[in-house]
């Protein structure tokens, strides 16, 4: 019996042997990760001893989803929103990464195609923590990502899917034993990239909307007071007009904001009709149409019949052989020329160069001053040119303007021109050319990525000598 106690313990005091899972979820995980760091850094993997269960490859694919929880969620303030439907997307790229590193091991033989795919994906796992480790320190030192310059969120997320790209291509060109197969590896290997990154990125958190932003959303109230009281807010203020005072050049304004989902839209067009007030005598001279939640009871909204009816109104009160009409129109703009709007439930027709020129035409209107503030605005020049006409825009044909997001007090056009340079000059023309300036080195200081916007004018000849006079006239009258 002594010697059997002595062997039980003896047998008790020896070290317990780590179980085969034990064995590959320790030190065969730490090998996994350090293979996957030699890839990342473009070194041959040592394929020595490796070798790739069902267990490895589910437990590397499946460890990218808690990454990706975790450090989106640290990347959101407030309370977002859990996506379930986060777990269902990133499977074609992890399929094409899988089909190719079946095609690469065939064509070399060197190496099984599950072994090459835990070496791939492991990669992948080291990525996916060095990344999100540079992202969280971002976001640590400069805040939210939307308020990092906008080269800056380029690049922090491009050029290490590059990176990680290359160093995937690399791991499987060194295996590939055919051209075939190295053709395959260049052709797909952008495909995970894309999918994963662009067309179907795995998100786990939805941002929680401001509360302006979820306000904005909600659209316009159609309540049936607003309903009534729109009509007659227009009649009010076109009513409301004063009559030209004689031997002057006389400024009638109006405003034209159809985009409610965002506040800037508003806040230009009461910057603008304020400048045009206190600089050129419009004080009862101005109509600001705006669509916008805040103003369906104090404002007309900006919609194109409104508009029209504005212009032809205005035109029966001027004197349109003396005065100036002037416009401004304030919202997203499209490469197609046309003026973004944003009305629902309303349905409300974009406004577009030609039907403002169709309807200052028909009122009769002889001398205009034009201003638009959106993307792409220089498209508008050519429709709207003429002898009587000075047309500004906040872009060419070509280019965004900037500063029209949800954030934006204002946009960079309508803070040079008519915060700025219009405060300094009575002229519209020496106005711009200020503004031109101010607004390149705004976009260069906010990191605009897409080139400068190069805002246009075109000033017709019958027009600058009216403007001339108003602008002798404003200047004698300080």
């Amino acid at each position: 019996m002594d010697e059997e106690k002595q062997a039980a313990g003896e047998f008790a005091a020896l070290p317990r042997m780590p179980t085969e899972f034990e064995n590959e979820t320790a030190t065969g995980s730490l090998a996994w990760v350090r293979e996957g760091t030699r890839v990342l850094t473009f070194r041959a993997p040592r394929w020595d001893g490796l070798e790739a269960r069902p267990l490895t490859v589910a437990a590397l694919v499946l460890a990218t989803y808690p990454i990706a929880m975790t450090v989106q969620r640290a990347l959101l303030e407030g309370s977002p929103t859990f996506v379930w439907a986060g777990f269902l997307n990133g499977w074609t790229g992890v399929a094409v990464i899988l089909w190719l590193c079946w095609v690469v091991a065939r064509s070399g033989e060197t190496v099984k195609p599950a072994t090459l795919f835990a070496v791939s994906f492991s990669g992948w796992l080291v990525f996916n923590l060095g990344f999100s480790a540079v992202l969280l320190s971002l976001r640590a030192v400069l805040g939210p990502s939307d308020d990092w310059p906008v080269p800056l969120q380029w690049s922090a997320w491009l050029m290490p899917m590059c990176w990680a790209g290359l160093a995937q291509v690399a791991l499987l060109w060194r295996v590939s034993g055919s051209n075939l197969a190295r053709a395959a590896v260049l052709l797909l290997m952008p495909v995970p990239l894309a999918v994963s990154g662009w067309l179907a990125p795995v998100v786990f958190w939805w941002p929680e909307a401001p509360a302006d932003v979820e306000a904005a959303h909600a659209g316009l109230a159609l309540t049936d007071e607003v309903v009534a009281a729109q009509p007659q807010l227009l009649d009010d203020a076109l009513a409301a007009l004063q009559p030209p005072h004689p031997n002057r050049v006389n400024v009638y304004g109006l405003t034209y904001a159809p985009y409610a989902a965002e506040d800037v839209f508003m806040r230009e067009s009461a910057v603008v009709a304020r400048t045009m007030r206190e600089r050129f005598g419009a004080n009862g001279r101005m109509v600001e149409l705006v669509v916008n939640p805040a103003t369906t009871t104090t404002l007309p909204w900006a919609t194109p019949l409104n508009l029209r009816k504005a212009i032809a109104h205005v035109a029966t009160v001027m004197d349109r052989e003396r005065d100036v009409l002037f416009v401004h129109l304030t919202s997203h703009g499209g490469a197609d020329g046309k003026l973004a709007s944003n009305t629902w439930p309303l349905k409300t027709e974009p406004m577009t160069p030609e039907l403002l020129k169709r309807w200052l035409d028909e009122a009769g209107v002889r001398w205009r001053v034009i201003s638009v503030s959106a993307c792409y605005s220089g498209s508008w020049i050519a429709p709207l040119a003429g002898d009587g006409t000075l047309v500004m825009t906040a872009a060419d044909a070509d280019h965004t303007s900037y500063g029209c997001g949800r954030r934006s007090e204002l946009t960079f056009f309508g803070r040079a021109m008519y915060e700025d340079a219009l405060r300094e000059t009575w002229s519209f023309t020496e106005a711009h050319a200020a503004a031109r300036k101010l607004i390149e080195v705004r976009e260069k200081e906010a990191g605009k990525s897409d080139g400068y916007s190069n805002p246009q004018i075109s000033e017709g000849a019958g027009i600058r000598d009216v403007l001339q006079r108003l602008h002798e006239q404003q200047r004698g009258a300080r």
